[in-house]
C-alpha cells in the first residue's frame, strides 16, 4: 500500500499566509521505544457531510478513496502495520454505517468494531474503547487513539513516532499527543503551546519532549496565527497512553462523563450510554490540563478535513491540479476533480472543485467547499441523503 501525505504543503492552503516553523534540526533525539503491546483505537463515525455529494450513509467518508486507491480508514489500519496488528485495532463507529465498516476491514475481528448506540461523541467513544483495551488486555496496556482521516507521507516514521510516545507514556505516567509543526494558519485544527522540556538537554526541535503549556481547540484566524508566533504545533489527533490513565484523566476532567463511570466499569454500556453528555476529547480533556506532554511527530501529516484539503493530500500535477478518474487541463491550475463518470474537462480556470459520479455533477471554486453546510440546508432531504437518487 502506497501512503500519500501532505506533500502538497507548499501549493498553500485555505488560510492566510503566516510564520512557519523552521524545517526540523537534522539532530534529532533518539528517544527510547517501546517494546510493549500497543493497541489502537480509531474513531472513524459519520457519513462525512463535507465531501458531499461523494459521502452517503451506504459509502461514509472513512470508506472514501479520497487520497489514495485504498478508503481512509483502510489506509489507517494497514498503515499501522506491524507495530498495531489488526486484531489490536478498535474501530469505534456509528450504527447507521457499521455494516459497510465491518464489511470493508475483514481482517479486523468483529469483536473489534464498537458500534455506539447514539452518536457519543469521540470523549466518550475513547472511554469505551480503552475500558475495552484493559479489560481485554490489562489496564496498563498502551493505547493509540486516533481518527481515521490522517494523511501520512512516511508511514515508517509515523510507526517509529508511535512506539517513541508509548515509551515516553510508560515511563513519565502521562498522555503523550503528537505535535505537526505548522505549515499555514488552519483555524479547523487544535494547537499545542509547549512549555517546559521534560529533559533540558532534548529540546522539542531536535526531537524532545515537552509539558503541555495550554492546549486550544479551533481558535480564530487572528488567534491561531498567534499560537504559530509562540511555537504552538498542530494536534495530530493522535495521543498515546496506558488504558487505566487514559481512563483517569477522562474520569477526573470530563465532567460530562462523570455519572457514566460506574456503568461502564460494570460492564453497563446502556446505562453508561444514557447517563452521559456528548463532549469531544479535544474540548472535553485536551483543554482541561490533563498531564499531558507532546512529541514532535514530523512524518507529513495532514488533516482531511474537506474538498478543499485534498490539493496538500493527494499527488499534483505540474500546474498543481489533483484528479483521480479521468480528467484534461488545459490553461488550468490548481483545481481538484474527483471523478467517477466520465472525462472532465477544465478549461482556464483555477482553484475549482469538480466531483461526478452516475447522474449528478457538482462545481464549486475550492474555498467556498469547505464549508458545504449552506449548500446542503438549501437542498431537499433525499438529495443530501442519496444526491445521485439511487436505490
Amino acid at each position: 500500500m502506497t501512503d500519500h501525505g501532505a506533500r502538497g504543503h507548499s501549493h498553500g492552503g485555505t488560510g492566510t499566509a503566516s510564520t512557519v516553523h523552521p524545517s526540523v534540526s537534522s539532530v534529532r533525539t533518539e528517544l527510547p521505544e517501546t517494546d510493549a503491546p500497543l493497541w489502537a483505537i480509531i474513531f472513524a463515525g459519520g457519513i462525512g457531510s463535507r465531501f458531499w455529494p461523494l459521502s452517503t450513509p451506504s459509502r461514509p467518508k472513512p470508506l472514501l478513496r479520497l487520497v489514495s486507491e485504498q478508503p481512509l480508514l483502510v489506509d489507517t489500519v494497514h498503515r499501522l502495520t506491524p507495530v498495531i496488528p489488526a486484531d489490536r485495532v478498535l474501530v469505534l463507529t456509528s450504527r447507521d454505517i457499521a455494516p459497510a465498516i465491518r464489511a470493508a476491514l475483514p481482517t479486523v475481528p468483529e469483536m473489534n468494531i464498537l458500534v455506539e448506540p447514539r452518536p457519543l461523541g469521540t470523549a466518550a467513544a475513547l472511554a469505551w474503547g480503552t475500558h475495552e483495551v484493559a479489560r481485554r488486555a490489562g489496564p496498563h496496556t498502551l493505547c493509540c487513539a486516533m481518527h481515521a482521516d490522517l494523511a501520512v507521507g512516511f508511514p515508517d516514521e509515523f510507526r517509529r513516532v508511535l512506539r517513541r510516545a508509548g515509551g515516553v507514556a510508560e515511563r513519565e505516567n502521562a498522555l503523550v499527543a503528537v505535535g505537526v509543526r505548522p505549515s499555514r494558519v488552519e483555524p479547523a485544527f487544535g494547537y499545542i503551546r509547549p512549555g517546559a522540556p521534560v529533559d533540558a538537554q532534548h529540546l522539542l526541535e531536535q526531537g524532545g519532549v515537552h509539558e503541555v503549556a495550554s492546549f486550544v481547540e479551533k481558535p480564530s484566524e487572528a488567534e491561531a496565527m498567534v499560537h504559530i508566533a509562540g511555537g504552538a504545533l498542530w494536534h495530530s489527533g493522535i495521543v498515546v497512553g496506558t488504558a487505566s490513565f487514559f481512563l483517569s484523566q477522562l474520569d477526573a476532567k470530563t465532567v460530562e462523563l462523570r455519572d457514566g463511570f460506574d456503568a461502564l466499569r460494570s460492564g453497563n454500556l446502556p446505562a453508561f450510554v444514557g447517563s452521559i453528555r456528548s463532549v469531544g476529547i479535544e474540548r472535553g480533556l485536551l483543554e482541561r490540563d490533563p498531564r499531558l506532554l507532546v512529541i514532535p511527530g514530523d512524518f507529513e501529516w495532514d488533516d482531511v478535513g474537506t474538498w478543499a484539503s485534498l490539493r496538500r493530500a493527494r499527488s499534483l500535477d505540474d500546474d498543481g491540479n489533483g484528479v483521480v478518474g479521468s480528467a484534461h487541463f488545459v490553461d488550468a491550475d490548481s483545481n481538484i476533480v474527483h471523478g467517477e463518470s466520465g472525462t472532465v474537462v477544465l478549461y482556464g480556470v483555477s482553484k475549482m472543485l469538480v466531483v461526478t459520479l452516475p447522474g449528478l455533477t457538482f462545481v464549486t471554486p475550492l474555498d467556498r467547499a469547505t464549508d458545504l453546510k449552506p449548500l446542503l440546508d438549501a437542498l431537499p432531504g433525499s438529495m443530501r441523503i442519496d444526491p445521485t437518487g439511487a436505490a
